[in-house]
C-alpha cells in the first residue's frame, strides 16, 4: 500500500521560542546554549546563521563570527511545553505520530487524506495552526516514506513545504550527496567516498555484494537508501513500548582528572538514572559508563551483573567498578551513565530487614524529590559537587512515558 508520510521540522525551534517570548530578540542574531561556559550552540536563529553560525559550534567561534551575537541560556521547560502542545496539533490530523526529537516528528496521514482533502491541505493547516498559536514556523516534507519525507523537509527552509512525488525520486536522488540522507553520517560517508561513492545515484547502483562485505547487513540498507526505498513504518511512541536503556550525561564545567571528583559526578548521575528507572518500574543488568576526553574522543565501557538493578547505589557501584579499571589518558570533559537491558518488574516485599529499610528510605527520598524537585534531598557527599547539568535537553526527550526525561 502506498503511504503518505510527512516530516515536520520546527525552524530554529529553541531560538524561535525565545524570540517569541522576548520581542527585543526578534530580528537579532540569537543563539541558545547550555548554562555553563563550556557549552556549544544548541540552536542559532536564522539571523545568526547568516554569519555562518551553526549548531554544535563553540561559543568563542560563534562570537568571532558575530561580535554582536546575543546568547540566551536554554529554557528547557518552555521548549518541552511548546513541543508537547504542537504534538497535540499533529494528533488532530492523525493518530500515527512518531516524535523524532523535541522539534521534529513523522506523521502518517494516509488514512486522513479523504477526511482533510489532500496531504498539502493537511500540511498547510498544521503550519497555519502553529503560526497562529505560537508564532513559529516549520518546514514540512511529504513523500511516500520516512527517508524521503525527512529529505524533503530540509529542501526549503525556513517555512517550507516540499513534496517528493514517486515519479521524481530517481531524478532528485541521482546527483544528491549521500550525506544528505538521514542515517548516513560523516563516518559512513567517508567510507563510501573511499569506494568512489559520493552520490545517491552511485550508491543505489553499487554492487550489493561489495557493500554487504564491507558494511555487513547495513550494506543492503544503504543500497535501498540510495534508491529512496524505506519500508520503516511511522511508529507512535507509546507508554508501554519496550525501552532498551535509561541514561543521563553531563558536560563538566571544568575538565577532571581526579578519580574522587569524577566519582562525585558518577554518584549524581547514578541517582538521576536510578530515580527515572524506579519511576517507570524498570530494572537493568548492564551499566554503561561513557567518558569524553578534552580532545572530544568519546568511548563507553559496560559491566553486566547477574541480577537486574534500579537502586542508585547499585548503579553507582557498577560505574565505579568500571572507572577503577580504566587508565585515564586525558582530562575528562563529559561523563554519562546508562542502565541497559531493561525489563519491567513488579516489586515484591523484601524479606530481610536491611533490604526493607533501604527500600523504604529510597521510596521516601523519591517522593520528596518528585514533589519538590531534583536533589531537594541528597547524599551529603553531593553538597559540594556544584554540577546541576549543562541545561541541554536530552535527545531522548518525549512528551510522555519513560522517554520523558525530566527537564530543568
Amino acid at each position: 500500500m502506498n503511504r503518505t508520510i510527512m516530516h515536520i521540522d520546527m525552524n530554529a525551534f529553541f531560538a524561535a521560542v525565545e524570540q517569541q517570548a522576548d520581542p527585543a530578540l526578534r530580528g537579532k542574531p540569537v543563539v541558545v546554549t547550555g548554562r555553563d561556559k563550556r557549552t556549544v550552540i544548541l540552536t542559532a536563529s536564522y539571523e545568526a546563521r547568516t554569519f555562518g553560525i551553526k549548531t554544535g559550534m563553540r561559543l568563542d567561534q560563534a562570537f568571532a563570527c558575530c561580535p554582536d551575537l546575543i546568547r540566551v541560556a536554554a529554557n528547557n521547560r518552555a521548549y518541552a511545553d511548546v513541543s508537547a502542545k504542537i504534538i497535540d496539533i499533529f494528533k488532530d490530523y492523525t493518530s500515527d505520530v512518531e516524535v523524532f526529537s523535541i522539534d521534529e516528528a513523522f506523521l502518517d496521514v494516509t488514512g486522513s487524506l479523504t477526511l482533510f482533502g489532500s496531504d498539502e491541505a493537511i500540511a498547510q493547516a498544521i503550519k497555519a495552526q502553529i503560526k497562529k498559536r505560537f508564532g513559529l514556523t516549520c518546514s514540512v516534507g511529504i513523500a511516500e516514506n520516512k527517508l524521503l519525507a525527512k529529505l524533503a523537509s530540509g529542501l526549503q527552509k525556513p517555512d517550507g513545504l516540499t513534496r517528493i512525488p514517486p515519479e521524481r525520486v530517481t531524478t532528485i536522488l541521482h546527483d544528491l550527496p549521500v550525506s544528505a540522507l538521514c542515517g548516513i553520517g560523516p563516518s559512513t560517508a567517508a567510507r563510501l567516498q573511499g569506494l568512489g561513492v559520493t552520490t545517491c545515484g552511485q550508491l543505489g547502483n553499487y554492487p550489493p555484494k561489495v557493500l554487504k562485505r564491507i558494511f555487513g547487513v547495513m550494506g543492503e540498507r544503504l543500497i535501498l537508501m540510495g534508491r529512496g526505498i524505506d519500508s520503516r513504518p511511522v511508529q507512535p511512541t507509546r507508554n508501554d513500548e519496550p525501552v532498551k536503556s535509561v541514561g543521563h550525561s553531563m558536560t563538566l564545567r571544568q575538565d577532571l582528572t581526579d578519580s574522587a571528583a569524577i566519582g562525585k559526578v558518577l554518584l549524581q548521575l547514578s541517582e538521576m538514572v536510578g530515580r527515572r528507572a524506579r519511576r517507570y518500574g524498570v530494572k537493568g543488568r548492564t551499566v554503561s559508563l561513557t567518558l569524553r576526553y578534552a580532545d572530544f574522543h568519546t568511548f563507553s565501557r559496560r559491566r553486566t551483573g547477574t541480577d537486574p538493578i534500579s537502586h542508585s547505589s547499585d548503579i553507582y557501584s557498577a560505574a565505579m567498578s568500571i572507572l577503577s579499571q580504566l587508565i585515564l589518558e586525558q582530562p575528562v570533559r563529559l561523563i554519562g551513565i546508562s542502565l541497559e537491558g531493561l525489563q519491567y518488574s513488579s516489586e515484591q516485599y523484601p524479606l530481610f530487614d536491611d533490604v526493607r529499610q533501604r527500600q523504604s528510605l529510597t521510596d521516601a527520598l523519591d517522593q520528596v524529590n518528585d514533589r519538590f524537585g531534583e536533589f531537594t534531598v541528597m547524599a551529603g557527599s553531593l553538597l559540594d559537587v556544584g554540577e546541576k547539568g549543562s541545561g541541554v535537553i536530552s535527545p531522548a526527550w518525549r512528551p510522555d512515558g519513560i522517554r520523558n526525561v525530566k527537564v530543568r
